[in-house]
């Protein structure tokens, strides 16, 4: 697909630098794009297994997320990402060519719900930024691919654990991003999945407010019993904490195993 029949496809498009310019991505003008929420989520996952790892990430849009693990594992890994949305996974199909990621880093155009096409237990791990909102609560967005992306309309948390529970191997990892105030809701449907939370961190935008996200990670057939992490503060007194900038390097967030 040419520059072009993208711009098309997907309205105007933008080429961005992440990771300090580290990957180059394209990405639509107008939809979902590359945030914090994105880059924290890349800069949680860990690798505990010295063999090859095969992961796959739930709603990939332009393949930010499984471009950055590859670039923070460049050995003995592999990831497929699964997007529902044609223009979004054209986007991602350039991202890991001029991205120089073609080995290791694959996308299809595929809805989620019908994981079942893909075989049972085949991923070492999977990663996963859900849509935030409910579908039917607040207020839609007029732009399809925002709808799509963060208000649920054709993903819910039971979808995404159905496809999780299918998907992983016994003992594989789930890694997630979502919303603090909907954290029962989502560790209920977690666990109601089979997969068990292991470690939970909450993130807040300064000392003393109240917390947005959560970081999970999760294992498939694991006991009960998981660590709340240290906070991780977005702000302080001089701005970025230098925790939070650290997500934007190629090791990620510190990490006590």
């Amino acid at each position: 697909m040419t520059e072009l029949q993208m711009s098309e496809a997907a309205g105007s498009v933008t080429r961005d630098e992440i990771l300090y310019g580290r990957l180059k991505l394209w990405q639509p003008e107008e939809g979902p794009r590359v945030n914090m929420d994105t880059v924290l989520l890349a800069a949680y996952v860990r690798l505990r297994s010295r063999t090859e790892s095969f992961f796959v990430e739930l709603g990939s849009a332009t393949g930010a997320v499984s471009l950055m693990l590859a670039l923070r594992f460049p050995e003995r890994f592999r990831i497929l990402g699964l997007e529902i949305q044609p223009e979004l996974e054209a986007l991602a199909q350039r991202n890991r060519l001029e991205n120089d990621l073609g080995r290791s880093v694959f996308f299809q155009c595929m809805d989620l719900r019908e994981h079942r096409s893909l075989a049972a237990g085949a991923f070492d791990g999977l990663v996963v930024n859900p849509p935030y909102e409910e579908e039917g609560k607040g207020r839609k967005s007029p732009l399809e691919s925002v709808s799509i992306a963060r208000q649920g309309s054709r993903c819910t948390l039971k979808d995404v654990f159905e496809a999780a529970s299918w998907l992983l191997k016994h003992r594989g990892r789930f890694f997630a991003v979502f919303r603090a105030d909907r954290t029962a809701e989502f560790l209920a449907s977690m666990t109601g999945g089979g997969i068990e939370p292991k470690r939970l961190r909450f993130v807040y935008p300064r000392a003393g407010e109240r917390a947005k996200l959560f970081l999970v990670e999760g294992l498939k057939g694991g006991g009960s019993g998981s660590i709340v992490e240290p906070p991780l503060f977005v702000y302080d007194a001089g701005g970025y904490t230098p925790e939070l900038l650290k997500a934007y390097e190629l090791e990620g967030l510190p990490w006590n195993p």
